[in-house]
């Protein structure tokens, strides 16, 4: 499949299901939502504590699912992800990056210092992941 395909399909969804590898080596699957930027890169807010961010940083292959309404329609992005900091200061580059995220997700916040002082305490941070591999199967 091809890559930009499948990347253009899970920008219309930015929903899916994110599969990280656990310690004894299944598959550990969390629905999340996901933003994909102009060049392919796809971003996910997580929070520190989380079994997929701990497992990311073991082993950071992942892969993420879109499906479509039509639940037949789907492409599965692969690659290797990468971990910002976590979220220390209101001020600082990895809540600037979520900022970035819930735009393109929500549109503007009501209340951007309380949302910046909340990924601070969250524990927040972003996983990045740009796509090596694509399959699936796109209508034609």
């Amino acid at each position: 499949m091809n890559l930009d395909d499948a990347l253009d399909h899970a920008r219309a969804i930015s929903k899916g299901v994110l599969a990280t590898i656990k310690a004894d080596g299944r598959p550990q699957l969390s629905n999340i939502m996901f933003t994909v930027d102009a060049g392919g890169t796809i971003r996910i807010s997580v929070t520190d504590t989380r079994a997929k961010t701990a497992n990311i940083r073991r082993d950071p292959r992942v892969s993420l699912h879109v499906t479509s309404a039509d639940f037949w329609s789907y492409v599965v992005l692969e690659g290797e992800a990468e971990l910002t900091p976590v979220a220390a200061r209101p001020d600082d580059a990895t809540v600037d990056e979520l900022v970035g995220y819930y735009r393109d997700l929500s549109g503007e916040h009501p209340d951007w210092d309380e949302y910046r002082g909340a990924m601070v305490t969250d524990g927040r941070l972003v996983i990045r992941l740009r796509p090596t591999r694509a399959y699936g199967s796109l209508p034609r």
